[in-house]
């Protein structure tokens, strides 16, 4: 595949619309339309675009359902601006090699890379078949996002979320569960000797969650993280609480389901215990898969990452993988290097040229 500095520089003005879009999580409906635009007017090969809510997705001519099929995926949305902009962050700012703007580095710069990618997988011949997807939601973990989107598309054998790693590939993810844990008790005057205190027997569920120890440890995140994170109890100083509050922060290896973590927790500790959801699971993907061996020839280390992506919706193997850097996701005067852009296109090309998967 032959990536040229015409398509640096069309991915560069794509970017450009984008960030002059804001594209909110669950506000992504503008910046969907204007790309679903953009791909329409101006794909080099004939490539028709669906649509489902805010997410969008191409699949390279030549579809066979007899061979595997590689899903190119990279989110349209962003966070909310943080304070601290110095610069307009819905407007896109060229400065030398940096693109500033909201969605610049996390997560524009892989979605406009992964686009020309897909253009030039469409133009060349492959053992295998290509999905380019758009997805929304991704920020906030949505429903409407890429997991509305998986029952609409043929089946995928393994994928690349397009997430800002400098190109390196991050071959597992942390997992997510937040608990929300009540320990009860009985009321009485804080005077006398009466009443159970709820705050007394938290402290022991909490202990709990602070000391145990899971006897499954992963190689590339170690143990499962549980962290109280919020208390709430009382009503007044003279009144023993019966009922206390409070939140635990877990962060699961790829070793345990949170279905799994939750079960446990619940034969260990007296307080009820609600998951607010166990949809983010910790995700992995062999160091033996055709994806990750590529990139590791090509001179990419693999990393596990702490951060979450749509890899933790997906139940096919993923490589979290794109131009930009983590560290400038989130934060004010955001951005991109046309450099790392460019560098993202040619690692690509090179990783899935003649890939056999």
């Amino acid at each position: 595949m032959n990536i040229s500095e015409s398509n640096v520089n069309q991915a560069v003005e794509l970017l450009k619309v984008l960030i002059n879009t804001p594209s909110l999580s669950r506000e992504e409906g503008d910046a969907t339309d204007r790309l679903q635009h953009f791909i329409e007017r101006g794909a080099p090969v004939q490539c028709e675009v669906h649509r489902h809510l805010n997410n969008l997705w191409c699949v390279a001519p030549g579809y066979d359902a007899s061979r595997p099929t590689l899903l190119l995926d990279a989110h349209i949305d962003t966070v909310k601006p943080v304070s601290g902009w110095s610069k307009h962050p819905f407007t896109p700012i060229i400065e030398g090699d940096r693109i500033y703007g909201l969605g610049s580095n996390d997560d524009g710069a892989s979605l406009v890379t992964l686009l020309q990618v897909f253009y030039q997988i469409c133009q060349s011949k492959q053992s295998y078949n290509t999905i380019f997807v758009a997805s929304a939601e991704e920020e906030v973990s949505g429903k409407n996002g890429i997991e509305s989107l998986i029952p609409h598309l043929p089946p995928i054998s393994c994928g690349i979320i397009g997430e800002p790693t400098s190109m390196h590939p991050a071959v597992a993810e942390k997992g997510l569960m937040v608990l929300d844990c009540v320990a009860k008790g009985v009321s009485g005057h804080a005077a006398r000797n009466e009443g159970v205190n709820a705050l007394y027997n938290a402290i022991k569920d909490i202990e709990w969650f602070r000391n145990y120890k899971y006897p499954k440890s992963s190689e590339l995140f170690g143990d499962v993280k549980m962290t109280v994170t919020q208390i709430n109890a009382g009503t007044q100083h003279n009144v023993i609480p019966d009922s206390c509050n409070y939140v635990v922060d877990i962060r699961s290896n790829e070793c345990y389901s949170n279905k799994e973590l939750l079960e446990i927790i619940k034969s260990n500790v007296g307080s009820s215990v609600t998951a607010r959801s166990t949809r983010l699971n910790s995700s992995c993907i062999s160091l033996d898969h055709p994806l990750v061996k590529r990139a590791i020839e090509l001179g990419r280390k693999p990393y596990g990452s702490p951060t979450l992506s749509n890899q933790a919706l997906l139940d096919f193997p993923t490589l979290k993988m794109g131009p930009g850097d983590t560290a400038r996701s989130h934060t004010a005067n955001e951005y991109v290097l046309i450099s790392e852009i460019r560098e993202g296109m040619k690692l690509f090309a090179e990783m899935l040229d003649g890939l056999k998967l």
